[in-house]
């Protein structure tokens, strides 16, 4: 046998052989996984979890983008320092009164807002808290994670049912206005 063979051989017998180990230790199961165990572990999670931390500024531009994407426009203006301030215009007789109320936001169990209010202001007249909740309820078209409750003072953003990209959700952590500090996660689908 001419040495050309033999090479050929040897170098044909050397490439399978290193296929033939790549092939056994890729298929080798792991010492101490067990897979039962980790498909359960991953099928309990719901989806994977970003915390974003963000400012008042840009929470309130984020907010405005949502609220504007929800359809209707809202015929009130908000803004975000240390608390939160509404103002919007009633016309009543043919004028029109600036109104402006202001909510402390409470984080609930579910991680959605409640908007408790703090203070208002209707012109010079002096109009009770919930007959203005009243009226902002009835004739304000609010996206449907929104709900305003006259009688609690306050409004509930339910944020489990605003609709971000891909199936995402979203929940606030915390929400420390005068501190600057507002603590979102973002819950993304899992594969």
């Amino acid at each position: 046998m001419n040495k050309w063979k033999f090479a050929f051989f040897a170098l044909a017998g050397t490439l399978l052989f290193a296929i033939l180990l790549v092939v056994f230790l890729a298929t080798r199961p792991v010492d101490g996984v067990n897979l039962a165990e980790s498909t359960k572990a991953e099928s309990e999670v719901k989806g994977n979890v970003l915390v974003v931390q963000t400012t008042r500024k840009e929470l309130e531009s984020i907010s405005k983008k949502y609220l504007k994407d929800a359809g209707s426009p809202l015929p009130l203006d908000f803004t975000i320092g240390d608390d939160i301030q509404l103002k919007s215009t009633l016309k009543v007789f043919y004028t029109e009164i600036d109104i402006s109320m202001n909510f402390d936001p409470i984080v609930d169990e579910k991680g959605n807002i409640i908007l408790k209010q703090t203070g208002m202001n209707v012109g010079l007249l002096n109009i009770p808290p919930e007959t203005t909740m009243k009226i902002m309820r009835d004739t304000v078209d609010f996206p449907s994670w929104i709900s305003v409750n006259p009688d609690k003072a306050e409004i509930y953003i339910d944020l489990s049912r605003v609709n971000i990209a891909s199936g995402s959700r979203i929940k606030a952590k915390e929400l420390d206005l005068p501190k600057d500090k507002i603590l979102l996660e973002i819950i993304v689908p899992g594969a």
